[in-house]
């Protein structure tokens, strides 16, 4: 048992034990590194200024990607290598993207610089080429992104230097296997090494929160103050990163984030891969997981009307073993659901669509990207000669969980495919949701969309 976690900071060891776990990652590095040059702006991950580089094992080297340290805690980072704006410069010689920034122009104020520079630099890591892709979370409030976009397009991301030359991952990897197998305890923070202690300490403390991406209770901690009781984190627990698929069925472990998710359903489950692109941005992406999105339980979770059509199960596992539990009676109310106090969400089992099949999946949001959703709506459906032979229906931001249509569903089926057969089950879905009026949209606007959805649903069929 350790009492505090290791990591390092542009190269250099880094040991933090007791309360400093709890501590966000941007304000240890600015308010006790003094390392400035990680920004803080928002501290709810939208602008991307705090954004830094976090090296994690994979396939037996250290993958780096790009974070938003103002919503990352210190207690996430054990077993990584964290590379800040100022660590791309260790030897004082600036980073081709740091030239680039110069040549054309790339800083106004310069609050945001350091963060689009730290994205822009996780292209040569990342393989990522599509520059807007890449920056999509990185604000410039100066509307500067005309010289910044031809910074990035001067550079040869091919070419340049990988941090694993600036600093290299053989050491830091025996360090890491020398305290890997060992469970972290640190005051209310505990990381096991097994599955066994996880649900043992989840037993013992039933409101714990576990902690993954912490793209949720990072905002809470630092918009709201919140302090959790304790916290779990499964970061050491092997085998909760498997993505696989079998017999048709695609497997994601408790630890595989939405970046890898949304990489692996590229080919597969095209139509999910478009709502994941709008989803988050990479930093966003990169720390959060899907199993996190479902244990969330938000109404509005844009995963989960997907999961719902497809009728996902999740595999929980608890003191008496584990079980199946299917995500349509998951959610017995909002933010209620069906996991007793000692369990934990392991993996996430999906069928995938068959060949006839027929998905289509619908986010709707005040902006186009990296928006919470107001209204969210996924079709599952197949047909014969012009027939509804059998159709799913998931809506979410209408009720206080997200919620399969029955009436409707049993409404379609043997209808012929027409406008005026989804015309009438819009009216039909209409009666069998809840939504109210909030910052997002009127109860009569989400009304609209739930009529408007279906005539969508079906022209978008008809056009393919």
């Amino acid at each position: 048992m350790r009492d505090h976690i290791l990591f390092y900071l542009n190269g250099v060891p880094q040991r933090v034990g007791g309360e400093a776990v709890f501590q966000t990652v941007s304000r240890w590095l600015r308010e006790v590194k003094r390392a400035t040059g990680t920004k803080i702006v928002c501290e709810e991950g939208d602008c991307g200024a705090c954004t830094v580089l976090v090296g994690r094992r994979e396939n037996g080297a250290l993958q780096y990607r790009p974070v938003n340290s103002c919503i990352q805690f210190l207690f996430q980072l054990d077993c990584t290598s964290i590379v800040t704006v100022e660590g791309l410069a260790p030897r004082g010689e600036l980073a081709p993207v740091q030239e680039a920034m110069i040549r054309c122009q790339g800083a106004q104020c310069g609050y945001c610089t350091p963060g689009f520079i730290v994205a822009m630099a996780a292209m040569a890591e990342t393989g990522e080429r599509d520059v807007r892709r890449a920056v999509t979370g990185n604000l410039c409030r100066c509307t500067g992104y005309e010289p910044i976009m031809k910074a990035a397009d001067a550079v040869d991301f091919d070419r340049c230097a990988r941090v694993e030359q600036l600093y290299p991952s053989e050491p830091m990897l025996r360090a890491f296997d020398e305290v890997s197998r060992e469970a972290v305890q640190a005051t209310r923070f505990f990381q096991p090494a097994t599955l066994e202690e996880a649900v043992k300490f989840k037993g013992e403390h039933p409101k714990a929160i576990i902690v993954q991406g912490a793209t949720d209770v990072g905002v809470w901690s630092t918009k709201r103050g919140f302090i959790p009781e304790a916290v779990l984190s499964l970061r050491g627990v092997a085998g909760l990163e498997e993505l696989r698929i079998d017999d048709g069925m695609l497997i994601a472990g408790a630890r595989v984030s939405l970046a890898d998710f949304e990489t692996f359903v590229v080919d597969r489950v095209p139509e999910l891969r478009e709502v994941m692109d709008r989803f988050g941005s990479p930093q966003i992406k990169n720390a959060g997981t899907i199993a996190g999105n479902i244990a969330n339980a938000s109404p509005i979770a844009d995963t989960l009307p997907f999961l719902f059509v497809m009728g996902a199960r999740l595999e929980l596992t608890g003191a008496k073993g584990s079980r199946l539990a299917d995500i349509n009676s998951f959610y017995r109310g909002y933010k209620t659901l069906d996991l007793a106090p000692d369990e934990i969400i392991t993996r996430i089992l999906i069928p995938l669509p068959a060949k006839n099949d027929v998905l289509r999946l619908y986010k709707i949001s005040k902006r186009s990207h990296l928006d919470i959703s107001t209204f969210t709506a996924a079709f599952l459906m197949r047909r014969t000669d012009g027939r509804i032979d059998s159709i799913r229906i998931a809506y979410g931001g209408v009720g206080p969980v997200v919620l399969r249509l029955p009436k409707t569903e049993a409404f379609l089926e043997g209808k012929p495919l027409s406008l005026e057969t989804f015309e009438a089950a819009g009216e039909l879905a209409c009666s069998e949701i809840t939504p109210i009026s909030d910052v997002r949209g009127s109860r009569e606007y989400r009304l609209q969309l739930a009529r408007e959805v279906m005539k969508k649903f079906y022209y978008d069929v008809e056009r393919r």
